[in-house]
Parts: structure tokens; sequence; C-alpha cells
């Protein structure tokens, strides 16, 4: 666990602790006993109680007996982030009741007037506060912006001015989000991107390696405290030209070019505590001829060789869907290709309907009933969202928005 996920579990121990009834310490081994004894010699009986923080590790286990304790069709679900349109609150909780997965992403058809409005849509959508879902939202700012009444700079501005300013606006945004209950930002796009034709350009942090680095480390220290961070889109957009809604973007850069340039926003991301890492739709021949979404050897890579150790979620898979390659037209069968590879969570939006997110369900149960998905494999992915989804509750992050936030800076 990074330094930082390890700082955001301590802060919401005392809270789990209290919630679970865990470790109760006393300022005496034989508290009634001395209470007694003082009480014969007349004494005012005394004694201090306190609530000891549960040891580092113990999100971490919990989420893992939370996992031993499902059937695998509540644990396949567990890794899934659907998408329905609408804001009707009856329509949204009953979405998520009925299919039990673990995340939901909002888009633009699920965004209110108001505040006060998208509240109510985040309520809805957790069905049980202490063990909330992962409600993300693509809240970059500028061209990429879920709420309308998110202001603050983005990254064609912040790309030209210092790192300080790209904290303040992400520690802002977070701010916003969580107001609204919405727990995990996919904002922060660490791509490298030096020209302004690129696809990428305008959404990227910076325009050089270091430049991005700095921006993007930045970006994950402002929201910490208020959003769950994701990085994307690993290994990395900018060397990779194109629009990933339409095609598989590739590049043939060798895997030492991309160590040096590329690779060091992520890295820097990483180090600096992001919880998610959102692997995109490309391919770097040079590595895997696969997606990366699809790739073990790049999950691989991110694991062992940048040292993350969070949640890794796809890029929409409906967008891989969308390419119209027969390889990729199957959106349960990507889902089980997403989770062998190494995903943590699969992640459907485009051609999402209310029928997709259980079909993948279903897709992911099968798989493990003929051997085509470990079961070890899919518990360890559970074991990670639930990780997260605990971390959440601990901060009281299931409970009713925070009205009383007020954004920062």
């Amino acid at each position: 666990m990074t330094d930082r996920r390890g700082e955001r579990a301590m802060r919401g121990m005392p809270v789990l602790a209290l919630a679970l009834g865990l470790s109760v310490a006393t300022s005496g081994a034989a508290v009634a006993d001395d209470t007694r004894a003082d009480a014969a010699s007349g004494s005012a009986a005394t004694s201090e109680v306190s609530v000891e923080p549960a040891p580092p590790d113990a999100l971490g286990r919990l989420a893992a007996e939370r996992v031993a304790s499902m059937s695998v069709q509540e644990k396949a679900a567990s890794v899934v982030m659907g998408h329905v349109p609408g804001t009707d609150s009856s329509i949204l909780g009953a979405y998520m009741s009925q299919t039990g997965i673990g995340g939901f992403i909002l888009m633009g058809a699920n965004i209110p007037a108001d505040e006060a409005a998208l509240a109510q849509v985040t309520t809805a959508l957790t069905t049980d506060p202490a063990f909330p879902p992962l409600i993300a939202v693509d809240q970059e700012g500028g061209d990429v912006s879920r709420l309308p009444w998110d202001r603050l700079p983005a990254a064609l501005t912040l790309k030209n001015a210092p790192a300080a300013d790209t904290a303040a606006a992400f520690a802002a945004r977070a701010a916003l989000l969580q107001r609204v209950g919405i727990g995990v930002n996919f904002g922060i796009v660490a791509d490298v991107a030096p020209a302004p034709g690129e696809f990428i350009f305008r959404r990227a942090l910076g325009t050089d390696a270091g430049g991005a680095a700095e921006r993007v480390g930045a970006a994950v220290a402002g929201e910490s405290g208020g959003a769950l961070s994701t990085i994307k889109h690993f290994p990395g957009h900018g060397a990779a030209p194109g629009d990933s809604h339409a095609t598989i973007p590739t590049t043939s850069m060798p895997k030492a070019e991309w160590t040096a340039a590329d690779a060091r926003p992520f890295a820097a991301g990483i180090d600096a505590g992001a919880e998610l890492l959102m692997f995109g739709h490309l391919s770097y021949t040079a590595v895997d001829p696969l997606p990366a979404s699809l790739s073990a050897e790049w999950h691989r890579i991110a694991r062992e060789e940048l040292g993350f150790d969070g949640i890794a979620i796809t890029d929409d898979l409906g967008m891989l869907q969308a390419v119209g390659d027969p390889a990729y037209l199957d959106p349960v069968a990507n889902s089980v290709a997403a989770l062998r590879a190494g995903n943590d969570m699969v992640l459907t939006v485009v051609s999402s309907t209310a029928e997709t997110a259980p079909a993948v369900v279903a897709g992911i149960v099968a798989a493990v009933e003929s051997g085509q998905l470990s079961e070890d494999r899919l518990d360890e992915a559970a074991t990670r969202v639930a990780e997260a989804r605990l971390l959440l509750a601990a901060e009281g992050r299931g409970m009713s928005p925070c009205a009383s936030c007020e954004p920062a800076g």
C-alpha cells in the first residue's frame, strides 16, 4: 500500500473501529476489580476508556473476509461498474439493488440541474451505506466535465501554470464531488501530448514527460481526502495517436523509450497514491499487440515495475466493442478477457442498457465455472474493490453527501 493509501486507511480506522466494535481498550486489565477496591476504600473510582484504531491492514483483512463470504455471483457483480442513463432515483436505486454491481459511472444524462438534485441521485445509487458502491465520474474539467457548475481551471490552462495550481484545482474539484456523494474521479489525464493537433492534447496535463509527471502527482495529492484518484489512460495515449472511442490507437514505441518518457507521469501518480489506474484500449506493439486493457503484460508492468497496488480498471469496454473488430464484438468475452489480464473492475458505458451489467455478471460466473477465469483471480479483483468500498464507508462516504463541504481554494 502506498503512503497516501495507508494514510487514508488510518484516518478511517477510528470510525471503522467504532462501527464494528473493534479494539476497545481500558486503562487497566482488571477495571471491575479496581473499581470495587476504590469504592471499598472510599475513593472515587475513575477509569479511562479509549477506542484503539484497528491495525493498518484492517481494511484489507475485512475486505478479504467479506469477499470470502460472497457467492461467485456476488463476487462477479462486485467487479462490474455499470451505467444506465437518467436521474430517476427509483429507477437508479432498483438498478443497483437488482444487479448488485460494485460501481456506477455517472455520465451527462445522470447529472440534474443542481448539486442538491445530484446528491439525491448518488443517495439512490447507494443501497448499502456500510458498503457503498464506487460512484465515479469523468470530471477532468474543461472539455470533459460532467458537472456544469465546475468552472475550475482544467488541463489546457494548468499545463502552462505551476504545479501548485494543479494541486489547488483538483483539491477544489474533489470537494465538489464530495459535496454530492461521488467517491471516485476518473479525472487525471496522465498522457504526454506535445502537439496541439493530438487527440488528447487539450486534456493532458503536460506537453513533456517531466511537466506531465509533476502535474499528475500534484493532481493526485490535491484530490487526497476528497475523492479516490484515477490516472489514465495507461500506458499512455499520447504516444499512440488516434481516438480510442473509434479505433485502437497503435504505436511501435520501444519499451525502453516508453519507460524513459510516457511512463513517468503514471509513475508519479502511482507514487503520489492514486487509488485507481485506468487501462486504455491502446496497442504498444513492441510490448504486446493486444490493447493494454486486455494485456497481462501491461498489468504486470504496472504492478511489478511501477509498484501500483490499487484497482486496475478498464476504459469503457463499449468503446472497444464499437471499434468493429470481430475479435472485440462480444462485451461479455471482452469483460472476461479484461479480468483474466489483470483488471480488477470492468467498465461498460457505450451501448450499455439495464441488461448489459447482468449479462456481464452471468458471463463472469460462467467463465469461473468453466475454468476460463480462475476464482482466485476473481477473488483478488473483488477484494481490491471491496477494500476501496470499505474505505469510503469508513470515511462516512456511504452516508448522506457532505452538504457542508466547501470547495477548496
